[in-house]
């Protein structure tokens, strides 16, 4: 038996297996941009998604069956869930940067004005308006699903969830048609790769959130959570409403003020 309250975690193939399969992704990726082939992307993406189900898998029973996730593992986890949606922050800090860099004082290259000449800005209280009102809905819905789920009442919490879930699907539903509809590309100078790179990962990041809640919409189905012991849903809350802050800078930023 062990003598400290640590998990030591048995030797897994999904590690070497991830780092492999996201080298090959990226391989995926540059086919796809010069031969227009999507074939080998998708298998790519196809048995990423596989090997993160089964780790997944592992890491659920090892916190639900097997009793592994003592207080010291939780707070461990905690700290490294902070420290990834700290580095996400900065991820999309670069962003920001490069978007302020360039409206801030406009280059003669795109006519000294912001947005540059010849680009017709999405209108800030059309779909994106939309969105943050589904995003900021989305984010009472599961703080209601999270408080429910300390008081004990199960139906709340899927019920919270099942309308979260369904609004972040909405939400990406609804920014797919306005990339459908934009009067302007990636292509179109510094103003389209910012746009469509800072929307696009975000979009990203709320497709992530909405299957990480769909995954715990299930777990809570499944009867693995407590008031006491949630710390996969906790999770996907804390992420869910950094998706949440994101958004409303980048309504704020891109739409309204770059707009």
């Amino acid at each position: 038996m062990p003598r400290h309250p640590f998990h030591i975690v048995d030797i897994r193939p999904w590690p070497i297996m991830i780092s492999v399969s996201v080298f090959c992704l990226a391989t995926g990726l540059i086919r796809w941009f010069h031969e227009k082939s999507i074939f080998l992307l998708g298998l790519r993406i196809l048995s990423l998604s596989i090997i993160m189900v089964y780790w997944w898998r592992d890491v659920v029973r090892e916190s639900t069956y097997m009793g592994h996730h003592t207080s010291y593992v939780s707070r461990g986890l905690r700290m490294g869930m902070l420290l990834f949606i700290l580095s996400e922050a900065l991820f999309f800090f670069g962003f920001f940067w490069a978007f302020f860099h360039s409206s801030l004082s406009p280059r003669p290259e795109v006519g000294c004005v912001w947005p540059p000449v010849g680009i017709e800005p999405i209108r800030p209280f059309a779909i994106p308006l939309l969105n943050t009102i589904i995003l900021l809905a989305s984010a009472f819905r599961v703080t209601w699903a999270h408080h429910a789920l300390i008081e004990g009442s199960r139906s709340d919490v899927i019920w919270g969830l099942v309308f979260t879930v369904f609004l972040g699907g909405f939400f990406t539903f609804l920014q797919a048609k306005e990339y459908y509809d934009a009067p302007f590309s990636i292509a179109d100078g510094v103003y389209g790769s910012i746009f469509f790179v800072a929307t696009g990962f975000h979009g990203l990041h709320v497709l992530i959130g909405t299957v990480f809640l769909a995954v715990n919409l299930f777990r809570v189905y499944e009867g693995h959570f407590s008031g006491a012991h949630h710390l996969g849903f906790e999770f996907s809350a804390w992420y869910w409403h950094f998706v949440d802050v994101v958004w409303i800078f980048l309504y704020l930023c891109l739409y309204w003020w770059g707009g």
